[in-house]
Order: C-alpha cells, then structure tokens, then sequence
C-alpha cells in the first residue's frame, strides 16, 4: 500500500491549543471546551481510549461513539450504556 505523502503531513499540522467558542450559548461553549480538553489530552499522548454519548440539540437523538484498544471496549461500552441511559432519564 503507498502511503500518500500529503495526507501524513496533515496529519502533523499544529492546531492552537484552544479555540474561544464563537457561539454565545453557554451550553454549546460547554461541550466546546469538553472537546477541547480531550484534544489536548490526546496530543499529549495521555489518552488510549475515548467514549462519547452525544444527544441531539432537540433531545431526540442520543448517539454513541469510541475509539479505544481492544481491551478497553468492553468497558466502554458499559460506561457509555449507563450513561446514554441517564441522560434519557435526565431528559425527561
């Protein structure tokens, strides 16, 4: 497989290391600055595995999503299912 020399120095491109939410809402500026924290967590190298319950601005769609280790995705599974079924209790 050739691996294309211009995708890996994307790859590599330096992001500031915190962006000021544009949107006056704090609820938005909350899950900005959530986002940001496991940003630079991880390009610190000090995360293996990330979950993530996401709920539609509306409150009608909750989705879930990870990236881990193999080890780690059971566990992730569990912690995302408890917590998708609190925020549905939440909601209501």
């Amino acid at each position: 497989m050739v691996k294309n020399e211009r995708t890996m120095d994307a790859a590599i491109v330096a992001f500031p290391p915190r962006l000021a939410p544009t949107v006056a809402d704090e609820n938005v500026a909350s899950v900005i600055e959530v986002l940001q924290d496991q940003l630079a967590l991880a390009r610190e190298g000090k995360l293996r595995s990330v979950a993530v319950v996401s709920v539609s601005a509306d409150g009608e769609a909750v989705g879930t999503q990870w990236s881990c280790k193999g080890a780690d995705i059971t566990g992730l599974i569990g912690k995302l299912t408890v917590l998708t079924h609190d925020l549905m209790a939440a909601r209501k």
